[in-house]
């Protein structure tokens, strides 16, 4: 039976949660900050070749900002309340887009322009129940992986079909396996904006999108976002509890809301569309996700520790942790003083790479790597060891 993430993360010491701070706020040791990062880095670099413009916007905003956006009409019940200073009403963010919405109108558009693609990893807030907290996978404080691109009517396909591919080549260099696709669409009652013929148009993009793409799919009635349908990437997590990790949505509402715009080739005024996407979701669950699927044996280039350094008995191992740190590689020593050789290999189990560095190898500037597999290769210089461990690590 797999281990749960939050077992696995006291194990391998990479988060942890403190009565003093509250239910639903973890934090991260370093170990678990540094696979963060790495994740982090990756979408970034992900997003940069994909044409996205990165941008930093606060976690706090006045409380008009999110009555124009429909986020206090349609999503008061899971903001945390306002908070009143210098007589106005401040809220925790409980998305980023009404954020990016601003940012767009911050100045003129063209239709030459188009598609704008901004991205960000930022903070928001969740006011979940303490019953249903738990881990990484569903926190009251986290960091998303957001973007939206504004683009013109007749580029919505290509654009959401774009992030969509986006998010499946992800997955591949990441080891996540989707349990399935899903159509969210809009149910009864008050909870989603009433607008018909808004659904209409959005629902038939992201239909025409996943049937242009060739996944097989579900459609899902009440599980749509306030203001727009949704595909949803739906993964399992260890116990088997389904949950989503990705989204692309369509939205008309928020450019209408906060009066968007771009001049078009006839030189008038035109509403652009809102495609939100997000690769993994938050930051938070991606990482409970991927603690599961991988047991601890992350791939190289998300691995906390990527090479375990071994030295014997007085054999100096200091240059070689050093050459690692200047390739940009995380290595960890491993010191004699900690134990045999053996109960140091097995501490050192899931790391990708370990070092044995003897007083042979220290002599003549060599090391000994050992794969995660258990084989063994032939010792090497020093630099042709570091390159070889960054080159497999790379991704």
């Amino acid at each position: 039976m797999p281990k749960d993430h939050r077992r696995l993360g006291r194990e391998l010491d990479l988060f942890g949660t403190d009565p003093l701070i509250g239910a639903g706020l973890p934090y991260w040791l370093p170990a678990g900050a540094a696979l963060r990062q790495a994740l982090e880095s990756y979408i970034a670099g992900v997003e940069h070749r994909a044409g996205y413009h990165r941008v930093y916007s606060p976690v706090l905003a006045k409380r008009e900002l999110y009555e124009i956006s429909g986020h206090w009409e349609h999503y008061a019940d899971d903001m945390f309340p306002p908070m009143e200073v210098g007589g106005e009403q401040f809220v925790l963010r409980p998305s980023l887009c009404p954020h990016h919405a601003l940012i767009y109108r911050s100045r003129e558009h063209s239709y030459r322009e188009l598609p704008l693609r901004i991205a960000e990893i930022g903070g928001q807030h969740r006011s979940e129940l303490s019953g249903v907290l738990g881990g990484l996978s569903r926190v009251r404080a986290m960091q998303l992986n957001d973007a939206h691109v504004f683009c013109a009517p007749d580029q919505i396909e290509g654009e959401a079909l774009a992030a969509l591919r986006l998010i499946e080549r992800a997955y591949a260099d990441m080891g996540v396996k989707p349990a399935r696709y899903r159509l969210s669409l809009p149910g009864e009652g008050g909870k989603y904006v009433d607008n018909p013929p808004m659904w209409r148009r959005a629902v038939a993009a992201l239909r025409g999108v996943l049937d242009a793409s060739g996944p097989a799919y579900e459609e899902a009635e009440g599980e749509a976002a306030f203001y727009g349908p949704k595909i949803d990437v739906q993964v399992e997590d260890a116990g088997g509890r389904e949950f989503t990790l990705s989204t692309v949505q369509v939205d008309f509402h928020q450019p209408e809301r906060f009066g968007l715009e771009y001049t078009g080739p006839d030189g008038k005024a035109h509403r652009p569309v809102m495609v939100h996407r997000a690769i993994v979701g938050s930051i938070e669950r991606a990482v409970a996700y991927l603690i599961e699927a991988h047991q601890g044996r992350f791939p190289g280039w998300l691995a906390p520790v990527q090479v375990a350094v071994l030295p014997l008995g007085e054999a100096a191992a200091g240059d070689f942790v050093q050459r690692c740190l200047d390739a940009g590689l995380r290595p960890a020593l491993h010191a004699a003083d900690r134990g045999t050789l053996g109960a140091r290999v097995r501490e050192a189990r899931l790391v990708p790479f370990q070092a044995v560095i003897g007083p042979r190898e220290a002599a003549s500037g060599q090391v000994a790597l050992r794969l995660r597999d258990g084989r063994r290769l032939d010792p090497m210089p020093v630099g042709e060891a570091v390159e070889f461990v960054r080159e497999e690590c790379r991704i």
